[in-house]
């Protein structure tokens, strides 16, 4: 009986570290982009909104675009997230973009 103790321990021991070293090997990757719920707009290389509010900036975008503004606010989460820039459509006066600030 202590022969299964010991083993199921050292097993569980084992797994902890592991997790323990995996979350201390993620927590830097992921802390280089800063997410403050605030991005911009730009239509073409012209910034029209600058560090304003996602929701904000979704009802901005959508309405210049034509479309929904619940899709355009997951594109903007998503752009505060990962800080990757997200074009929603194109018009004749060039793409609408949301970037992260």
């Amino acid at each position: 009986m202590s022969i299964t103790t010991s083993s199921t321990r050292r097993t569980i021991v084992s797994l902890l570290t592991a997790m323990a070293l995996l979350f201390a090997l993620a927590l830097p990757a992921s802390a280089h982009v800063e997410q403050d719920g605030l991005v911009n707009v730009n239509v073409g290389d012209v910034t029209i909104l600058e560090d304003v509010n996602i929701g904000v900036a979704a009802q901005v975008a959508a309405a210049i675009c034509g479309v929904r503004v619940g899709p355009v606010a997951v594109l903007g989460r998503a752009v505060d997230r990962s800080g990757d820039a997200e074009t929603v459509c194109e018009i004749k006066q060039g793409k609408v973009t949301i970037t992260q600030n």
